[in-house]
């Protein structure tokens, strides 16, 4: 299998709790269709914590942008928004805390229409199992040119007093 490197997908929205929600679908499908399904759950929650600051900082009314970018070595994650305000990594924790360690590298930022923050994982080219041929268990093929008897089975019978017969 081929993979396809510099996959990229970006969509625009308005942030809303709604559209939180449908954004992390989205970015679930996008993510297995990359063959990228270990990555699932920290992206998604790299996002949402990305898309609830916005929300929480710069408002419901403002437009963001969210692009996934994987290189078939590292996906990039990144949240544009319009807001002028750079966010801080807080010492009593907080989204940013969470985005660090859900990332193997985080920054922010300023663009002319706002700031950027990002976050990249390291995410290796899924390498693809092949079918092995068969080949026989150790021992299978000696046990075919020397087979051992096997001994017939005498059903088990007891005696009057209940005791089983003794063995001769």
């Amino acid at each position: 299998m081929t993979v396809q490197l510099d996959r990229h997908y970006l969509v625009e929205l308005q942030v809303s709790a709604e559209r939180v929600s449908q954004l992390r679908r989205i970015i679930a499908a996008h993510l297995r269709h990359w063959s990228l399904e270990l990555h699932i759950r920290p992206v998604c929650r790299g996002v949402e914590e990305l898309l609830t600051n916005v929300h929480r900082h710069v408002g419901d009314d403002n437009n963001c942008v969210v692009e996934l970018r994987w290189s078939g070595r590292h996906l990039t994650v990144s949240v544009a928004d319009n807001g002028s305000e750079m966010p801080r990594l807080l010492s009593t924790g907080g989204g940013l805390s969470r985005v660090m360690a859900l990332s193997d590298s985080w920054g922010t930022c300023r663009t002319a229409e706002g700031k950027v923050v990002w976050f990249t994982r390291y995410a290796k080219e899924p390498r693809t199992v092949g079918l092995v041929p068969s080949a026989p268990l150790p021992g299978v093929d000696e046990f075919r040119r020397h087979p051992v008897a096997v001994p017939d089975i005498v059903p088990e019978t007891t005696t009057a007093s209940g005791a089983a017969p003794a063995l001769v």
